[in-house]
């Protein structure tokens, strides 16, 4: 049981011996008895191996170019650093499957330069629509259902544009018409501006 154990260990480890009669058959009892064993112990926190971890993975170096410790503190650098999460995480879209990075073939540097610019911008116009969008739900203290069907104040740009997969546009006998836009698009679309709503034909 010990070493099944990652950051425990038992101590007080007792071992009392103990009698009891023997049950041959449920209908007779008989007066032999046999020897038991009954452990007890204390489960405790390995502080050896927690404060290694500890030592271990409790630390590590942050650079900068920001010297004037009376302008920029250690924990300031901290909260820089912890704040480029949000970001970093959005980079991730690129090693999407869907998003076909891997299929463009660049010859030259200066392409490359200018397709990771591109895409820069990309993201750039995705944070900050999906920022707004966040914005107007907390504003309306409301949500919109994500994946799993439950309200959320913080739906992803990207559930946004599956949500609105198969709408289609067409003219019919001359009237512009609007395919598959249901009562949740359409409700998803009254946090958006009206330049997004008139594309849909809901605002003027």
């Amino acid at each position: 049981m010990q070493k099944g154990l990652k950051y425990y260990k038992f101590s007080d480890i007792n071992i009392s011996e103990t009698t009891s009669k023997k049950n041959k058959s449920t209908k007779k009892e008989t007066n032999e008895s046999e020897i038991c064993y009954q452990i007890t112990a204390n489960l405790e926190l390995n502080e050896e191996i927690v404060e290694n971890l500890k030592r271990k993975n409790g630390r590590f170096i942050l650079a900068t170019n920001r010297l004037e410790k009376s302008q920029f503190s250690s924990d300031d650098i901290l909260i820089k650093y912890k704040a480029q999460q949000a970001p970093e995480r959005s980079f991730g879209f690129l090693k999407d499957p869907l998003f076909f990075a891997d299929s463009v073939f660049l010859k030259s540097p200066e392409r490359i330069e200018t397709m990771a610019m591109l895409m820069g911008l990309c993201l750039m116009v995705y944070s900050i629509g999906q920022r707004e969008l966040r914005k107007r739900l907390n504003e309306a203290k409301t949500g919109l259902k994500n994946q799993l069907g439950k309200l959320t104040n913080r739906p992803t740009y990207r559930w946004i544009f599956q949500c609105f997969q198969e709408i289609h546009w067409h003219v019919l006998w001359g009237v512009k018409q609007i395919i598959n836009l249901t009562e949740e698009r359409m409700l998803t679309l009254r946090f958006f501006p009206h330049s997004c709503q008139k594309y849909y034909i809901l605002s003027g």
